[in-house]
């Protein structure tokens, strides 16, 4: 079973993707910047849009087996830590930080998400 979710964004239609993707077992959330003067902003911001997703497919954090982070600045991912530690909580992922150039310069962050599919 693939069921396809999108956000409506305006890059899912030029590029062609999805925000999130359930396949069997599996949710996985595309890579998701958020909007925000700084890294924290953003960071919070993304993962708004990654939970949204997460819960149209009948999913959550606490579902959430994998993450990966990629920042251009490897100095700003400690700043985002506290947030990271409360959205995951008591359900902590695998997880991949990754120092490498974004779309735009004004991300400071992107996040993407496997989780566990409701079933």
């Amino acid at each position: 079973m693939i069921k396809r979710i999108s956000s409506g964004g305006e890059f899912e239609a030029k590029i062609g993707y999805c925000r999130a993707v359930i396949a069997g077992y599996f949710v996985h959330v595309s890579g998701t910047v958020g909007q925000g003067d700084d890294v924290v902003a953003q960071c919070k911001s993304a993962l708004e849009i990654i939970g949204a997703a997460l819960e149209d497919a009948g999913a959550s954090f606490a579902d959430v087996v994998r993450v990966n982070y990629y920042l251009p600045d490897r100095a700003e991912f400690e700043p985002c830590w506290p947030v990271l530690a409360q959205t995951f909580g008591d359900n902590p992922p695998a997880a991949t930080m990754i120092e490498c150039g974004l779309i735009d310069p004004k991300f400071r962050i992107e996040i993407e998400v496997t989780a566990l599919a409701p079933g």
